[in-house]
């Protein structure tokens, strides 16, 4: 019995097949929450593929239901000792739509396939090939103890990719049952393929449209050009003066007024690197003065992610009557969400752009999420996976991207520390998804041997 012989199980589990084995089952499970027809695959991810995993490792299973929700959400709790140390997981067995005909030829979304050094198949990156790392890992502990050596809760909910509608229902709901000293969960990608991350929280996340309506028809151009307005020129004149021509943002109150000193200091061995699939930083674009990580994980991004005047694929020679652009702040904490769109109201009204209707895009808001980077539970998983590594893991404070962890930070008051164990081009969200399984082996080991620390009395935070 010992940390060796935990971390050893966790590589049998992956070596013999067993790992790869149980992911191929589940990503086969077509549970797109954004797809209103998947219901029952949502529910038998949980009642068919989760609980009975759970309950082999000696977790009692519920499944909490929310009007809100997309899904029905499971908790499932092992109390080893009401009195020990009590570890809250999380995941999302849902996925985005599979985009089935844009996928390579040769891979399907729902098919586990493997190329090279990669697993494709939708799911294998966001979320389930993480949370059956974790559950993997915990069998590999249990298998070498006996016991945790904690109590462990586990939640998985099948609406994460519509914004966790009633997540935060549930959460305040069942505080007393999900009660517990730590959130230790994994999803997002590492800083690098080829180093271990810790992140702390995640960027907040904000969709909204803005259009100018501003007749009924289109106006020959000819004929009006000059004596009526453009929408799209206004519109694309509206934009600019959120940020410049190099993404800089304009709007004060979406920019903190500054990246903390402790956060630069986690930040400053921290190397953005997509590798060789990803895309190259330009060195000129975002917020001056900030180093490349600063930009991405230290303060707020604006994204025009769709733009649309007249007719695109079949121009005329017509002045449209309408524009309309669907645009995304990514926020860090500092930013306040519920004054967003108020303070662009009050920018676009100040540069002369009344006319720019706004509008935001969905009911669910993730809120920005921070963990002091010099935390106790930070210090303490940084050491366990140095200890399995023998090398320094990257310390995030937060992921570039948005998740659910105000929910967990702020309703259930939870110091939160996320391990991903996917890479930042897995393609996550797009067609040809996929895992490496370097990582996945290796995030096994470094989750058996968290898990194996936090069980041992003497060395976990109070």
């Amino acid at each position: 019995m010992s940390r060796e012989t935990a971390i050893a199980n966790a590589e049998r589990y992956f070596d013999e097949g067993g790992y790869k084995a149980d992911l191929a089952r589940r990503v086969a499970m077509k549970t797109e929450s954004q797809n209103p027809d998947r219901g029952p695959e949502l529910a038998e991810y949980l009642t068919g593929e989760m609980i009975p995993t759970l309950e082999k490792l000696g977790f009692k299973c519920r499944v909490l239901n929310n009007p809100r929700a997309k899904g029905p959400f499971l908790i499932a709790e092992r109390i080893e000792d009401p009195k020990a140390t009590t570890v809250f997981g999380y995941g999302h067995g849902d996925v985005i739509r599979g985009l089935e005909p844009q996928w390579r030829e040769g891979l399907s979304p729902w098919t586990l396939k493997e190329e090279g050094d990669r697993w494709y198949g939708r799911g294998t990156a966001d979320n389930k090939g993480q949370h059956s790392i974790n559950i993997g890992a915990l069998a590999a502990v249990l298998k070498a103890r006996g016991k945790l050596g904690f109590n462990a809760k586990y939640l998985i909910e099948m609406g994460e990719e519509t914004g966790s509608p009633g997540l935060r229902e549930v959460c305040e709901q069942n505080k007393e049952l999900f009660k517990a000293d730590v959130l230790i969960a994994s999803d997002g990608p590492r800083l690098r393929a080829d180093r271990p991350t810790l992140f702390l929280g995640s960027r907040g996340a904000f969709n909204f449209d803005l259009e100018i309506d501003a007749r009924a028809g289109g106006h020959h151009s000819g004929n009006w050009g000059g004596l009526i307005s453009n929408p799209g020129l206004q519109l694309a004149h509206a934009i600019a003066c959120i940020a410049g021509p190099t993404g800089q943002i304009r709007v004060p109150e979406w920019v903190p007024g500054e990246v903390p000193a402790s956060v630069r200091r986690a930040l400053a061995d921290c190397e953005v690197d997509g590798g060789a699939d990803g895309p190259q930083i330009e060195p000129g674009w975002g917020e001056p003065g900030l180093t490349p990580s600063e930009r991405v994980f230290g303060w707020s991004s604006f994204e025009v992610l769709a733009y649309r005047t007249g007719n695109p694929d079949n121009p005329v020679n017509a002045i449209p009557p309408k524009a309309w652009a669907r645009c995304q702040l990514r926020f860090v904490v500092g930013v306040d969400p519920a004054n967003i769109l108020p303070a662009l109201r009050r920018h676009l009204d100040r540069h002369g752009f009344p006319m720019v209707k706004l509008a935001s895009t969905r009911e669910e808001v993730f809120h920005a999420t921070r963990l002091d980077p010099e935390h106790p539970w930070v210090n303490f998983a940084v050491d366990s996976l140095r200890r399995t590594t023998n090398a320094k893991p990257a310390v995030l404070p937060n992921l570039g991207g948005s998740l659910p962890n105000d929910i967990f930070s702020e309703v259930l008051g939870l110091p939160t520390v996320w391990v991903p164990h996917s890479y930042p081009a897995c393609s996550q969200h797009a067609p040809n998804e996929h895992l490496l399984p370097a990582v996945a082996r290796e995030g096994l080991r470094l989750m058996a041997g968290l898990y194996w620390d936090i069980g041992e009395k003497a060395s976990r935070p109070l």
